[in-house]
Parts: C-alpha cells; structure tokens; sequence
C-alpha cells in the first residue's frame, strides 16, 4: 500500500480534482508544519518548562496556560508571510492580526483555537488545535473583523490536530473527512483514513453531568432518556464520556460515533453557550457535516448561524445524525 503525504493529497485535490487552488494548499500546509512545532512542544512538556500558566488571561477571561501562549504565536510567525492571508483571528486574540504591510495579503481568513482543552495539558490527556478557513468577500483593500463575520457554511476549509498517543490531523475541503497521522520518524503527515463516516445511531452520549441542574428542560428530558437504559424509553443501554476536551470528544465520535453535547444553561442565562462559534463550533460542525453527522445549537444548523461578532459563543449538539435530530426536535418541542 503506498503511503499517501499530506502534500501529495493536497497537490492531488488541486490537480485532479480542483477542490482548492495554490493559495489555500499552501495555507494548510502551513498550518500543518506548524501544528508539528507545537506537538513538539506539547510532547516536551515539564522537560521544556511549558506546563503551568502563564499568568495573563485572554480576552474571555479566562487564565492562559504557558502552551495556549506559545500555541498561539507558533500559528501567526507560521502564517504571517506566506502570502495566502488577509488576516488571522483567534481565541487567544482580542481583535484580529492582519498582515503585515512587509508581506504580500492573500485571500484567505484564518481562525484557530490554538489549543483547545488546555485544562488537560498539566494532566497529559489528549488537547488539540482548531482551524478554519474564510475566503475574504469583497477585493476592499484592508481587512477588518467584518471580513470574519461570515456563517461557516462559507468555510474553505477546516480541521484540527490532536496531540495524544498519536498525533493526527483531520481535515476537511468540503469533499468528505480525511485522517492524518504524524509520523515523527521522517516528520510527515501520512494519510491513514479517507471519507470518513460518523454511524447515524450510536449508544454513547458525552456532556458535562456536574452542570446537570442548570441545563434546560429539553437538555434534562434528552439525558434522562439516555441514562434511564433498556427499561427506559429508549429501550438501550448508553455509555457516558466526556474528556473535557472537545477536540478529544469530537474525535472518538467521528472514528465510532456518539453525541457531544455544550448546552446552554443557567449560570449565565444571557450567554447562548459557552464553546466559541467561530474557532471551535463551525470548524467542528463543517466536519462532522462532511462526515454524515450533524450540529445544531439545539434549533438550528450551526454553519447557517450568521455571526455579529469576533468572540460570539453558542450552544451545540453534533455527532451522529439520529441523536442529534432527536435532541434538536426536544428543543423545538
């Protein structure tokens, strides 16, 4: 069997298929090489002095860890003079970082979560990044967060890496799934799974049970059936996982499926979620979509949610479809 590069399946998707043009293959090139920099320094961990926090907060409030900072800067130094961006946006960013003026702006908008699940990064259990990809509207000289606020059924691309046992990628052009594993032996990202597919039934759910008493009536009914188990009106047994990071949960559902849930809930009512529509929830949702699966905010389709801003947050619901469209249709019910 020949071993398939991610360069050769990229250069293949461009020539054989047009899927992508130059400027996009050598984006996610780009990001690629530099998610292997920051799995070196994940692997490195207390033997590099990376573990711990880094003693500032990000623009949610939140205390960043010492690889969300390093994760973060590997991504833009990685990016910034390719060519192939307007503009980068991230999780860990107040606003947005457009290209240097000493660089040729391209055309493409990129967004990451530069390391998603970083609670886990001093206990050694799986993290990730997050990535997607919008085309620039408009031939405006300048880009501003305007350019950003478009519904992820406009992504180019998306993927994301995890760093666990194995380092892998998964990414999507909008023509099926396809896995990719790192192999730290000759540095390359090896093809090793193609059009990936989510079951559309399963018997594995994953949310956070500890915040059970501020979710939803719909949310409550939809877990309660779960857990209630063959006697229950599901009439089957269910599995509970959450790993607490979403990269982590979302692929265990895309190699055997399942649901991931992130409601909404109580603690603060005028939050519609907690996950990040535009680095965590559209990239996962356009792959999982690509898969067979489906995501929704619990109402609607995530990737038709139209943004208003850089940092909006949202409820979800993704993984396999028949689950999905139960707990949508409690919602709506």
């Amino acid at each position: 069997m020949k071993r398939v590069s991610l360069t050769r399946y990229l250069v293949e998707q461009q020539r054989e298929h047009g899927h992508i043009p130059p400027q996009l293959r050598l984006l996610i090139e780009v990001v690629a090489r530099a998610c292997k920099h920051i799995a070196i320094s994940v692997n490195k961990g207390a033997l590099g002095e990376l573990l711990g926090t880094a003693h500032t907060e990000n623009v949610q409030g939140e205390v960043q860890k010492k690889l969300d900072v390093i994760s973060n800067e590997v991504l833009i130094e990685a990016n910034e003079w390719g060519g192939h961006l307007a503009a980068m946006a991230s999780e860990e960013m107040d606003s947005i970082h457009v290209v240097p003026n000493r660089y040729p702006q391209g055309e493409y908008l990129l967004l990451f979560d530069p390391l998603d699940g970083s609670s886990n990064i001093d206990v050694n259990v799986s993290i990730g990044t997050i990535f997607s990809v919008l085309r620039k509207v408009g031939h405006a000289r300048g880009v501003s967060e305007e350019d950003f606020l478009q519904p992820g059924k406009q992504q180019a691309a998306a993927g994301y890496c995890v760093y666990g046992p194995q380092t892998t990628l998964v990414l999507t052009l909008g023509d099926g799934v396809a896995l990719f594993t790192l192999d730290r032996e000759t540095g390359s990202w090896v093809l090793t799974e193609d059009q990936m597919r989510i079951p559309e039934d399963t018997k594995e759910f994953a949310i956070n049970m500890s915040n059970a008493r501020h979710w939803a009536e719909p949310v409550t009914r939809y877990i309660a059936e779960c857990t209630a188990g063959k006697e229950g009106p599901r009439g089957k047994d269910f599995n509970m996982r959450w790993v607490g990071s979403m990269v982590a949960d979302v692929h265990r559902i895309l190699a055997r499926g399942g649901v991931f849930l992130y409601p909404w809930d109580r603690r603060d009512p005028d939050k519609p979620g907690k996950l990040r529509l535009m680095y965590e929830a559209n990239p996962m949702a356009f792959i999982v979509e690509q898969a067979g699966g489906m995501a929704t905010d619990g109402r609607q389709r995530i990737m038709d949610i139209v943004p208003t801003k850089l940092h909006e947050r949202v409820a979800v619901v993704l993984g396999s479809r028949n689950e999905v469209q139960r707990a949508t249709e409690y919602h709506a019910g």
